[in-house]
């Protein structure tokens, strides 16, 4: 058997706790796709479902697709969303309205190897199932399906309204890995180093990212990030089981070992590993409310200074929601 490339031996721990989800999760995946190629007008931006073929890979590539409209006629940022394992294109809808309302446009790619599809079929082969999303095959075949979905969108009908100069690659848990990978991550299997940075991305916003596969020392891994970075999670970012446990301590590791000193950490008091998700399954309404709102506006106030916008912006940020913080660090 494989070891999964990009996940520590913890990986039977993270693969248990999801399994704790599944009778969740599994009804969820019981509600039928949205209708293809079908336009959602709101004020200001368009939504958009597409269903795309990477030929080359023989891998479909389905995005959901937020494009400001209206009053942003100009050139917009592009955020390059990556999702978690076992969900989907329309797992973290709330930020990509946010940000379309704010004049950035988002392109949420769903994985098809590692998507909501896991859950589905016979219950007793769902262990093997997530141990091949977990591997090293599909995480390398993620940040190809960033890749592609980037190029379709530059290269179509929207490019022309894209900043090619401002493209933040963006993802939760393990896709928070695959936005790491798109950003610069370098990792060494048999011997030979995997290192699939795409050069069009400028910014990475990383939430609650799992380690990495491989030594207790993150810095080899992660060090030639020299990008701006956002790191966001909980203090009670933490999977647990009898005898195991990952906590917060492995995002702080990732982010300390990231390199460059233009990289920002916000750790909220409260909120589990998927409260940065559409839905609400371990939190409070209070609590979830207050992280996704929270996050929407650092994420935003993130872009803007990544690219060159007072710094104030941030600084205001934290002071805005102190007492929602339990640690902050900026430049």
């Amino acid at each position: 058997m494989n070891v999964p490339a990009f996940l520590r031996r913890r990986r039977w721990l993270a693969l248990s706790s999801l399994l704790l989800l599944a009778p969740v999760l599994v009804a969820s995946s019981r509600v039928p796709d949205a209708p293809m190629a079908v336009v959602e007008r709101h004020a200001g931006y368009d939504v958009r479902d597409l269903d795309w073929q990477d030929g080359a890979r023989g891998r479909a590539v389905p995005v959901k697709l937020f494009m400001p409209t209206g009053a942003h006629r100009g050139k917009v940022p592009l955020v390059v969303f990556s999702h978690g394992i076992g969900s989907a294109r329309d797992g973290y809808t709330y930020l990509g309205h946010y940000w379309a309302r704010h004049g950035v446009a988002s392109l949420h790619v769903q994985h098809v190897g590692s998507d909501r599809a896991l859950w589905r079929g016979n219950p007793l082969q769902l262990v093997s199932r997530f141990q091949r999303a977990a591997g090293e095959a599909e995480a390398i075949a993620r940040v190809g399906d960033q890749r592609f979905a980037l190029d379709q969108v530059l290269q179509g009908e929207w490019g022309a309204r894209i900043d090619s100069a401002r493209i933040v690659a963006a993802g939760h848990s393990y896709g928070a890995n695959t936005t790491l990978m798109s950003a610069g991550a370098r990792v060494v299997r048999h011997g030979r180093p995997i290192w699939l940075r795409d050069p069009r991305i400028s910014a990475a916003i990383v939430i609650s990212a799992p380690p990495f596969y491989g030594d207790e020392d993150f810095r080899p891994i992660l060090r030639g990030i020299t990008i701006p970075t956002l790191h966001v999670t909980t203090a009670d970012d933490i999977i647990r089981i009898p005898g195991f446990g990952s906590g917060v301590d492995d995002r702080l590791k990732v982010f300390d070992a990231v390199g460059g000193a233009r990289k920002v950490l916000a750790v909220y008091k409260h909120g589990t590993h998927n409260v940065f998700t559409d839905h609400r399954y371990f939190d409070s309404r209070a609590v979830s409310e207050q992280v996704k709102q929270a996050t929407e506006e650092l994420s935003l106030a993130f872009i803007d200074t990544a690219y060159g916008a007072n710094p104030q912006e941030m600084r205001d940020w934290s002071t805005r929601h102190h007492d929602l913080v339990a640690r902050y660090v900026a430049p």
